[in-house]
């Protein structure tokens, strides 16, 4: 059994800003050992939806060469972390529909024991990052997965400020990801990676 761990990161972004802390994710999680697939959640809004915001469609265009994630990938996987906008307090239609197609790993017991960990962004301050977070990881107890948030674990969690994981508000798409959310984003991946690791090496032993 190989020693590196197999990380998806597994998204959905309308405007980018969830894709960027993707991005931040994987290259920490790439340092910190892990193979990686950087992966999006198939979109489900209708083209015209999409064409009426600017933002969305220019992001739309920007991703187009990242891969569509499949069950397969989190099969693959020995730990994933999803990220999702916020929804009235909930992650979006376009992650949850991807969820709920692992249903056949499932019912194999095949996502069971994998870590997990979860990341949000809303537009508005309070605009439901922790209640997003925490309702996706009422999916991950149905799998038997093991939640590894970041907590805190270290001095970049009493900056950013959420021990369920990483979140950024975008200020209706005027506040850039900054150092806060990204020192964030990396001490959740460097986290993910090690308790991964130590569980793999666990169960090959």
């Amino acid at each position: 059994m190989s020693t590196s761990v197999k990380l998806a990161v597994i998204y959905y972004s309308s405007t980018g800003f969830s894709a960027e802390i993707a991005k931040e994710i994987s290259e920490a999680a790439e340092k910190a050992g892990a193979e990686v697939r950087l992966l999006k959640a198939a979109e489900l809004a209708p083209e015209a939806a999409v064409a009426s915001n600017e933002a969305w469609a220019a992001h739309a265009a920007a991703s187009a060469g990242v891969p569509v994630a499949t069950p397969a990938d989190v099969e693959w996987a020995d730990a994933v972390i999803f990220g999702s906008p916020t929804r009235f307090g909930n992650i979006s239609s376009q992650l949850k529909q991807f969820i709920d197609t692992l249903g056949g790993l499932w019912a194999q017991g095949k996502l069971a024991n994998k870590v997990y960990s979860g990341f949000a962004t809303s537009a508005t301050a309070h605009g439901g990052q922790e209640s997003t977070i925490l309702a996706l990881y009422n999916s991950i107890h149905h799998f038997g997965g093991l939640i590894v948030s970041p907590g805190y674990t270290d001095p970049v969690k009493f900056v950013d400020g959420n021990p369920y994981g990483t979140s950024h508000v975008d200020a209706q798409g005027n506040n850039p990801v900054g150092e806060t959310t990204r020192n964030a984003a990396r001490h959740q991946a460097e986290r993910v990676v090690q308790v991964a690791a130590a569980l793999k090496a666990g169960f090959a032993a």
